[in-house]
C-alpha cells in the first residue's frame, strides 16, 4: 500500500466521482482509476460500488477511509513535527478562539508575538465555547483561548492567564449612569439582554446573579457580542459583558458601568490537549502566552 494510492482513496471517497478527484489532484483520471483498482486488488475487497460514471464507498470503505484519514492525520503531524523541530520559529500555530476575545485579545497577542517570531504561520478558528473544547480534544486545533476556563473538563489541560471583570452595559438614559460604581443589585429590576441558552457568558451573568439572591429577566437574546451591544444600544434593554470585549470603544448611546458589590469576573487563559504532546512551534507559543500575561499580571 502506497502513500500515492492512499491520497487518491481519500479524494475519490469525499468527492463520489473520480473525474472530479483526478481534477482535484491534477492527474490523468486513468491514473486515479489505476490506483483504486490496485488498491482493492491489494486488499481483497470493494472499497467502492460502481453506478455509472458515479461511484460511492460500500460498508468496509466507510471503515477504510476513517481509518486512512486518522493515518493521514498522524503522517501530517510527523511530518509537521519534524519541519518544527528543525526550527521552531518558522512552524505553524493551530489556535482557537471565542467571539468575545477576537476583538482584543487575540491581535494583541499576535501582534508581540509576531515581533519575536515573525516568521511564525497560523491557523485560526473562531468557535463557541464549547466547541472549541471539543475541537482540542478531537486535534482540529492543538490550543484555545477561552473565557471562562473548563474547571470540569479532564481531558484539557488549562492554564489562566488573567482575571477580567464583568461591567455593565446600559442605555445612556438608564438612572444609573449618574453613578460611578454600581452594586449588582442595583439591576435587580432591569430586563436583560444575554446570549441564549447553552452560552457560556449566559452562564456567567445568571449564575452571578442567581448568587446574589436573584434571577435576571432576559428580554432580548444575541447570539455574538455585537448583537448583544446593538440591542443595549436600541435601549431594550441591559447586559453584563466582559470588559475586554469593551476596550476599544462603545456602541453609541450606551455607558459602561463598573460593578463593585460584588465583584463578578471570569477566568480567561488556555487550553490545551491533556493527551498529547504541543508541536514544538506551539510550545513556544504556549510558553510565550504564559510569559506575556505573567509580566502584565505582576506590572498590575
Amino acid at each position: 500500500m502506497e502513500l500515492r494510492q492512499i491520497q487518491y482513496f481519500i479524494e475519490v471517497a469525499k468527492r463520489e466521482h473520480m473525474t472530479e478527484a483526478a481534477d482535484a489532484l491534477h492527474v490523468a483520471q486513468s491514473a486515479v482509476s489505476r490506483q483504486i483498482v490496485n488498491l482493492e486488488a491489494e486488499l481483497g475487497v470493494d472499497l467502492f460500488i460502481r453506478e455509472g460514471r458515479s461511484i460511492r464507498l460500500t460498508p468496509i470503505g466507510h471503515v477504510f477511509l476513517k481509518r486512512m484519514e486518522q493515518a493521514m492525520d498522524v503522517i501530517g503531524q510527523a511530518r509537521r513535527e519534524v519541519e518544527e523541530s528543525l526550527d521552531p520559529e518558522k512552524g505553524t500555530v493551530r489556535v482557537g478562539f471565542p467571539s468575545s476575545l477576537a476583538a482584543h485579545l487575540l491581535p494583541t497577542i499576535i501582534s508581540a508575538f509576531r515581533k519575536k517570531f515573525p516568521d511564525v504561520k497560523y491557523q485560526l478558528q473562531q468557535d463557541s465555547y464549547r466547541q472549541l473544547i471539543e475541537s482540542v480534544i478531537r486535534g482540529d486545533i492543538d490550543m484555545a483561548l477561552l473565557g471562562p476556563i473548563p474547571s470540569e473538563e479532564r481531558r484539557v489541560k488549562s492554564e489562566i492567564l488573567f482575571v477580567e471583570n464583568m461591567v455593565a452595559l446600559v442605555p445612556t438614559n438608564h438612572p444609573l449612569t449618574s453613578k460611578d460604581t454600581i452594586t449588582l443589585d442595583d439591576l435587580r429590576g432591569d430586563a436583560f439582554v444575554l446570549s441564549p441558552q447553552g452560552y457560556i457568558l449566559r452562564d456567567v451573568v445568571m449564575n452571578a446573579c442567581k448568587q446574589h439572591g436573584f434571577e435576571p429577566e432576559v428580554s432580548f437574546e444575541g447570539k455574538d457580542i455585537d448583537a448583544i451591544k446593538g440591542l443595549v444600544s436600541a435601549g431594550l434593554g441591559i447586559t453584563l459583558l466582559p470588559e475586554i470585549t469593551l476596550v476599544d470603544s462603545l456602541p453609541r448611546a450606551t455607558a459602561k458601568l463598573r460593578i463593585n458589590e460584588p465583584r463578578v469576573t471570569r477566568t480567561v487563559g488556555v487550553i490545551i490537549p491533556r493527551d498529547r504532546e504541543l508541536m514544538p512551534t506551539e510550545i513556544v507559543f504556549y510558553e510565550f502566552l504564559k510569559n506575556f500575561f505573567g509580566t502584565l499580571n505582576e506590572y498590575q
